[in-house]
Order: C-alpha cells, then structure tokens, then sequence
C-alpha cells in the first residue's frame, strides 16, 4: 500500500516557529523585506492548532496550563523590548497568553460537555467564547480576541469531516480577513482586479495543518522545552540586535 505523506506535530512546531521568526525579522531587522510578514501570517494559526492538539494529548492538564503560564511570564519582558523598545509595554502582551486563554476556555467548555447535558454545553461554550474575547481584548493580548477565538475554531471544528474543514476555513476567513483585516495586494489576473489581505494569508496554514494525521514525530523533554524556549530567547536576541 502506498504510504501518505503527512507533516508530525514535531514538523509543524518547527514549521510555526520558522514563520514566527520571520515575521519577526521583518518587524525589527528587515522592515524592508514584507515577503517575511506576509509568510509569517501562518504562524499563529499552527500555534492555536497545536493547543488544542496539546490539549487532548497531554497527560496532565495542570501541569501544560502551567507550563504555559511560566513561560508567557517570562516572555513578556523579551516581548517588550522587542515591540516596545521597553522593559514594560502594557498595551500589548505575548501571544502565550493568547494560547494559554483559549487553553483555559477549552477547558472549561470540555468539563460541561461531560456532564452530558447539551443545553449546558451550549450555554457554556457561548459564555465562554464571549468571555474569552472580551478577557483577551482588554488584557491587549496578541491577536486580541480574534486570537482566542482562533483555538476556539480549531477546538469546535477538531476532526477530518469535510463541513469541519469547511468551517475552519470559513471561521479563519472571518477572524482574519472581515474581524482583523489590514494590509491589501491589488492582483491582476487575466484581466481581473481584486485585492489580496495580507493577513487572509493565514488561511494558508490549513495545508501543514490538514497534512497532520496524528503522528507526533521526534519527542523528547529536551525538544519540548526547547520550542517554548525559543519564543521568549529568539524575541530577546532580536530586541538586542536592534538597539
């Protein structure tokens, strides 16, 4: 039998945070080149995916909550000096407390499902998903609440059935063209104009994302706490290479 091609959870961490660094070098050493920000857009949707994969894999919750929360704790001043230039930046935080909000949100919409009462899921996965957008709009988390509610969609529509791909499609469309919007491309093809947003781009991200068929891939404490690592250490070097 012919063996499909497929990307490891292993290749998408590193394929994220390759598009993570890219878009980083655009917004400190090379403003000029915008290729890099447009390639970037695919970060943070392989993140948000990644949670919730996390989610149903890990072998303690508690302890993947707190991960997290250490290391957004210790991202933030890397963070700040790398976007503002400063040891304190209040108007805007690191992207893991982005993730670690819809960790928390996903959490608390699974306990209600187990209880087995639908209205109750229902209720809660609305009071959550508000909740969650309002905490991360006024904490100025990256992404703001389109971010949250990104690992919310990948939560909602987890699975391989063709209307959840469908719907991660047209939930990722929303947050990011209609909900985020930004920076738009005039194209021209066969004598058609239309504009591309820039950051539409994310949509690309469903293609590493859909070639991920459960397969973990290398995995080691060591390569574990070298991809939270390299969030906070890559912004600090960067920060220090611009002043």
């Amino acid at each position: 039998m012919k063996k499909r091609f497929d990307i490891s959870a292993a290749a998408l961490h590193i394929l994220a945070m390759a598009f993570m660094l890219m878009d980083h070098l655009w917004a400190t050493l090379l403003p000029a080149q915008e290729w890099l920000t447009c390639v970037g857009r695919l970060a943070f949707p392989i993140f948000a995916f990644m949670v919730v994969e996390g989610y149903y894999h890990t072998q303690s919750f508690k302890r993947y909550a707190l991960r997290m929360l250490a290391f957004a704790l210790l991202s933030e001043i890397p963070f700040d000096l790398m976007y503002g230039d400063t040891w304190f930046y209040p108007v805007h935080q690191n992207v893991i407390w982005t993730l670690l909000l819809g960790l928390l949100g996903i959490r608390v919409m699974d306990k209600a499902k187990e209880t087995k009462k639908i209205w109750y899921y229902v209720l809660s996965c609305a009071g959550v998903t508000v909740l969650g957008t309002i905490i991360a709009t006024v904490g100025m988390v990256d992404y703001y609440g389109a971010g949250v509610l990104t690992v919310f969609v990948f939560y909602f529509f987890r699975g391989r059935q063709w209307w959840k791909l469908l719907g991660q499609i047209l939930a990722l469309y929303w947050l990011n063209v209609r909900l985020l919007g930004g920076q738009l491309y005039p194209v021209s093809i066969f004598g058609a104009e239309f504009e591309i947003c820039q950051q539409g781009l994310a949509l690309l991200a469903l293609v590493p994302i859909w070639l991920y068929h459960g397969r973990q891939g290398y995995h080691s404490k060591t390569f574990q706490y070298v991809c939270y690592a390299f969030y906070p250490v890559h912004m600090l070097v960067l920060a220090l290479l611009v002043r």
